[in-house]
C-alpha cells in the first residue's frame, strides 16, 4: 500500500541548534527537510579523540543531489527517511529530514552501553548480573542461555554489554537499564552527554512500538549521529573504553544488510541496528575508509503502517546516496 509521505523542513532555530551541536563535536552541521553539504570547519581525522572547539560556523549550502536521490528512495519504498552523514575529514555533511523524529528502537543500546563503559570500573564490568527466567523478553539469544539466580548463572556486566551491542539482545538492554536506574536514569545520562533530543521512556520490548505521533522512545538522525561522533571519535570515553566500544560495534552481527551494504568494499564499519513497528528500520554507524577520515552515518526509516515490513535495502541505498554526495 502506498502511504503519503510527510516531509518537514527544519525551522531556523532547529537548524542553528543542530549546527551548533555538530560543531561542538568537531564537524560541520546541516539539517532540514532537504539535504545540505559544505566545507565548514574541517573535523579532526580518524584515530585521535576530539575536543570541543569553542565556536564554529554552520556548513554552507550545496547542490541537493542527495535530497533528490533520497526523495526518490522514499517514493520507491513508500517510506520516510531521516539521514545525517558527516565526513569528519572535510567537515562536509549531508542532512535529509535530520530533525524528523523516528522510533530509535535498538540503536539506543549504544547509549546505555556507552554510559556504563564510562561509569563502571573494570571490577564493575566483571561483576556478575543474575536475573530470573521471568525477566526474559522477546529476542534474547544470549541472555536466555544464562537466566537463573543460582550459582553459576548470570553474566558479567561486560558480557551483557557485548550481548546488547553485538547481538541486539533485548533482555541485555533491560539489564543495562536496571544498572542505570531504568529509563529515567538513562535519560538523565543521555542529557549529560549533551543530547537533549533523544527520548528514553520504556524498556524492551515496548520501546519498539514506533506508533506514529508518539514521541516516546524517539530520536533524530542528527542527534544520534552527533552521539556517535562524541562516543566513538570524541573524548567522552577514556581511550581504552572508546576502543572497546568501537571493537564491539565493528563485530556487530546484525548489521550486514544495512550501512555495511552501502559502503564501498574495504571500509570498516562500527554500527548498531534497530527495528520496530510500522516498518521501522534503523542503522547508525561510523565507517572508516581504507585511507582517509571516518564518516558518521545515521539512517532512520519507517513505513507508517501497522502491518508494514521494514524496507531493509532502503538503509543501504540511502547510505550510498549520502556517500556519493560527500564524494566518499
Amino acid at each position: 500500500m502506498h502511504h503519503a509521505k510527510h516531509r518537514t523542513r527544519a525551522s531556523a532555530s532547529t537548524l542553528l541548534a543542530l549546527a551548533a551541536l555538530l560543531a561542538a563535536c568537531g564537524g560541520g552541521g546541516g539539517s532540514g527537510g532537504g539535504s545540505s553539504s559544505g566545507a565548514a570547519h574541517a573535523a579532526p581525522s580518524a584515530g585521535a579523540a576530539t575536543s570541543d572547539p569553542a565556536t564554529s560556523a554552520p556548513a554552507s549550502s550545496a547542490p541537493d543531489g542527495a535530497s533528490r536521490s533520497l526523495a526518490a528512495l522514499e517514493s520507491r519504498f513508500h517510506a520516510h527517511v531521516g539521514l545525517f552523514a558527516l565526513d569528519t575529514g572535510s567537515g562536509r555533511t549531508v542532512a535529509y529530514q535530520a530533525d524528523r523524529r523516528f522510533a530509535h528502537c535498538s540503536t539506543v543500546k549504544v547509549l546505555a552501553a556507552a554510559v556504563l563503559l564510562k561509569r563502571e570500573s573494570d571490577a564493575g564490568l566483571d561483576r556478575v548480573i543474575t536475573y530470573p527466567s521471568s525477566d526474559l523478553v522477546t529476542y534474547s539469544p544470549v541472555t536466555s542461555k544464562h537466566a537463573g539466580t543460582v550459582t553459576g548463572k548470570g553474566m558479567p556486566l561486560r558480557d551483557v554489554i557485548d550481548a546488547a551491542l553485538r547481538y541486539s539482545d533485548n533482555t541485555a538492554e533491560n539489564l543495562m537499564l536496571d544498572q542505570l536506574g531504568g529509563p529515567p536514569g538513562l535519560q538523565k545520562a543521555v542529557h549529560a552527554l549533551g543530547d537533549t533530543t533523544t527520548r528514553v521512556d520504556r524498556p524492551e520490548p515496548a520501546l519498539n512500538d514506533a506508533t506514529p505521533g508518539d514521541v516516546r522512545d524517539t530520536s533524530t538522525a542528527g542527534a544520534l549521529g552527533a552521539d556517535l561522533r562524541r562516543l566513538l571519535l570524541g573524548d567522552v570515553l577514556p581511550a581504552e573504553r572508546r576502543s572497546l566500544l568501537v571493537d564491539l560495534m565493528v563485530r556487530n552481527t546484525t548489521g550486514g544488510p544495512y550501512v555495511r551494504a552501502g559502503v564501498p568494499a574495504g571500509w570498516k564499519v562500527a554500527d548498531k541496528t534497530g527495528s520496530g513497528g510500522y516498518g521501522t528500520r534503523n542503522d547508525i554507524a561510523v565507517a572508516w575508509p581504507p585511507h582517509g577520515s571516518p564518516v558518521v552515518i545515521s539512517v532512520l526509516t519507517d513505513r507508517g503502517a501497522t502491518d508494514a515490513a521494514s524496507a531493509d535495502a532502503l538503509v543501504a541505498d540511502a547510505t550510498k546516496a549520502a556517500l556519493t554526495e560527500l564524494g566518499s
